[in-house]
């Protein structure tokens, strides 16, 4: 029941119509028995700050912020965590006790939960894209000792300086999707993540695009796992592709869930949700 002591968690981005976010953090909220409800609000890059500032006069008890702040509410934040810091990425914040804004990141503790028990150490990994998702995933594959870790993108520039941003961690291997050699590390990986959007619930004949086209995937073999990070549809054409070829399949639903048990713990100063929870209240509405 929503009264007038009712505080508010709110998802800032733009656009933010499609998230799933407000359905499964109001689950948790629920299940918690918290007197707080969660919503998604649009915001203009421009009035960001104006937005995060009107925030911490009211009832709001923490954020989670999306595409395109990610990058912009650093200024804004008073209390940054080392993980942020790295990943050059913020997605959720919380008013601290002089009502100034701390900041974490908690994708890599989203993209690695489906990975943990999977034994991937000294094992080959291919990820695909060099965007601010991928970020998080190279970070995630260091995190869990993969002894490869390769990056395959159309974009040469945001390549390597994802390949620089890494240097002093890991030494990163960098691919044009055209190269030649893809297609000798696609039948030798044991993992491939695609952190490009192809293959997303659009409209038209997008939705039957493999990332790289359908000859980039006949390497494929049936000892892979391969992960995407898309979500809707489920599955997407990629993870059919992988399906019917034998590989272990991962959708990006289980990262979603992963990241916001995480926001929810940031906010409360640690309460945990079972993933199911979460989970099951997206499944009823997908």
């Amino acid at each position: 029941m929503i009264s007038s002591k009712t505080s508010f968690i709110a998802l800032i981005g733009n656009p933010v119509s499609h998230s799933l976010s407000p359905i499964m953090q109001n689950a948790a909220l629920q299940y918690l028995g918290l007197d707080l409800i969660y919503i998604a609000i649009p915001c203009k890059d421009e009035d960001l700050e104006l937005v995060l500032n009107s925030f911490k006069k009211i009832n709001c008890k923490g954020l989670n912020i999306t595409i395109p702040h990610k990058e912009k509410v650093f200024n804004l934040c008073s209390e940054i965590s080392p993980i942020a810091n790295k990943l050059k990425a913020i997605n959720t914040l919380k008013l601290n006790s002089k009502k100034e804004w701390s900041a974490t990141n908690t994708d890599v503790e989203g993209f690695v939960y489906p990975l943990k028990n999977l034994n991937l150490a000294k094992k080959k990994s291919i990820i695909l894209g060099s965007g601010g998702a991928a970020r998080s995933v190279i970070q995630g594959l260091i995190n869990l000792n993969l002894s490869t870790i390769s990056v395959i993108s159309r974009n040469k520039s945001s390549l390597d300086e994802l390949i620089k941003n890494f240097d002093s961690q890991f030494q990163l291997q960098g691919l044009l999707n055209n190269d030649d050699q893809a297609q000798f590390l696609i039948r030798e990986a044991d993992l491939i993540v695609n952190t490009t959007p192809v293959g997303m619930k659009t409209t038209g004949y997008e939705n039957i695009v493999l990332p790289y086209g359908e000859a980039f995937w006949r390497s494929l073999n049936s000892k892979t796992i391969v992960y995407d990070l898309i979500y809707n549809p489920a599955p997407t054409p990629l993870l059919k592709l992988s399906a019917k070829k034998g590989c272990m399949t991962i959708d990006g639903l289980e990262m979603l869930v992963a990241q916001g048990m995480k926001s929810i713990s940031f906010w409360t100063d640690g309460l945990e949700v079972p993933f199911h929870v979460m989970s099951d209240a997206l499944k009823k509405y997908l």
